[in-house]
Order: C-alpha cells, then structure tokens, then sequence
C-alpha cells in the first residue's frame, strides 16, 4: 500500500503507525449506475477521500476486471440459450407472412368501407342538391298560383273579363262600410267608386306587380299574364279618372277626396296620367 504523509514537528511517521491508518472503503457500485454519471465530475467528490491517486487507479482497474469477468461468467451460463436462439427464430417467416396476408386483407376492407362511404356522402349530397331544387320549384309555384289567385280577385272586383274565364256573377265581395258612404255623402259625392276601395286596388295590383318582379319578369307564365295585368291596370286607371273628375268638379269640398286620388295615381306610378286629366279639366 503506498505511503501517506502528514505535516508535523516530529518529521516522519513510523510504519507502526502506517499500518494503524483506516483504509477506505470499497468505491459504492450505486454511484456508477446514475443515469448521468460522469466521471470527471464523479472524481471530483473523491478530493476528501484517504487515498493515493494510484491506489484509486487500482481499485477502478480491479472494478472493471471484476466486471468484464462477471460478464463472461453471465454469457458462459447462457451461451446454450444464446446457441439456441437462432434456431428458435426458424419459422417465424410463415407467421410473418401470415400477419402480412392478414394486414392486406384489413387494408383492403377499410378501402371497401372508405370507397361505399365515398358513394354514399356523393348520393347524400346530389339528393340534398335535389331537395333544394324541388324546393325552390314548389316556392316558385306558390308565387305563380298567388299572381294567378291575386288577379283573379282584381278581376271579379273589376268586372273585368279574361281570356278563358269569366267575372264572377255573384254578388260583389266588398262593399263600402258606412263610414266610407257617410265619408262619401259629406264631401258631396253619390256613387261611383270610393276612394278607400281605389287606394285598396292600387294596392293589391302594386303587390302583384312585385311578384311577377320577384318571379322574373321573363318567365313564360308571368309573360302569359301581362294582358290581363294591363287589363286590370287600364281598368283602375278609367275608376282613377272618374273619381278625379267626379272629385273636381265639386269645388272645395272635393280636395280631401281629390288629393287622395292623387295619391293613388302617384302609388301606381301613372303620375302622367293624372295630370293629363287635370288638364284636361283646366285645374
């Protein structure tokens, strides 16, 4: 073992005492196995330890001796199983083979689910495609029978007669309220068509006018009822122009009524015809 050397007065010490000195102990074998081990820094922690740096030498020489012996003692009572291994391993091709065969057919079942999933999502979409279609056609139907619907009422309310059809011969469907013939009577007036009943007209034929605008004014059905749309309109205009002319011709007590005719020319958008009568009557 080498020889340490402690400072003091009394110079050297004997080998008596050298061989009194506590030997270290065995280096732990849990300090090399950490994950992180690192020797440099391992050697480090050493610095308190009693020992020469030779002796460390030996111990770690001894230590890796000691380990590549315990190593060849491991693969000495398992070299049959090593031996054998190979052979064990004999066969494993047709298993292999088997798991492959089975992989491909799984491969090819998904790709039959995907592919009917495909055709299904594209049936789904082209019947969604079709229900909208037929959607929208039943709205569009709706608005042509409302048009049909709409002019026939402004027909009967006319008396105007289409082709195919004739104004119905019952009994009028609206009649002025009491307080539209009081209204009537009050501004001098007796018969003909009351101001209400012409501001009504107006409107449901400017309702239907936007219709046949929402419908296209090029569809065939909508092109097919324009003589009967300028029928209606040439008829409310002649009921226009005699309660102008009515409404005129009582003086101041046919403003009110007069204005609202007015109104109503200016609501169909037949303006110019309004004051063609006006002029005609010099007002």
């Amino acid at each position: 073992m080498s020889k340490f050397y402690f400072g003091g007065a009394s110079g050297s010490v004997s080998s008596d005492d050298e061989d009194n000195l506590p030997y270290p102990e065995a280096l732990p074998r849990s300090d090399f196995l950490v994950p992180d081990f690192d020797a440099p820094t391992y050697l480090s922690t050493l610095s308190d330890r009693h020992q020469t740096l030779e002796d460390l030498r030996s111990d770690l020489r001894e230590r890796s001796q000691a380990l590549s012996k315990e190593l060849l003692d491991l693969v000495n009572t398992n070299y049959e199983q090593f031996l054998s291994l190979g052979s064990d391993l004999k066969g494993g091709e047709e298993k292999v083979e088997d798991v492959r065969v089975g992989l491909l057919g799984f491969k090819r079942g998904v790709e039959d689910v995907k592919g009917k999933v495909r055709e299904r999502k594209a049936e789904v979409e082209g019947l969604l495609t079709e229900k909208k279609a037929v959607a929208k056609e039943i709205a569009l139907g709706r608005k042509l029978l409302e048009v049909d619907a709409r002019l026939e009422e402004l027909e009967d309310r006319l008396m105007v007669s289409s082709l195919g059809r004739s104004v119905n011969g019952g009994d009028e469907p609206w009649s002025d309220s009491e307080d539209e013939e009081d209204e009537e009577v009050a501004e001098g007036v007796i018969g003909g068509t009351s101001v209400r009943k012409l501001q009504t007209l107006v409107t449901d034929y400017r309702h239907v006018e936007l219709l046949t605008t929402s419908i296209g004014k090029d569809h065939p059905f909508i092109v097919a009822q324009d003589s009967r749309m300028q029928r209606v309109k040439n008829t409310i205009l002649l009921d226009l122009t005699a309660a102008l002319k009515s409404a005129a011709s009582i003086g101041e007590s046919g403003k009110t009524r007069l204005v609202k005719i007015l109104g109503a020319y200016r609501d169909l958008g037949a303006e110019n015809e309004a004051i063609k009568v006006l002029k005609d009557l010099k007002l």
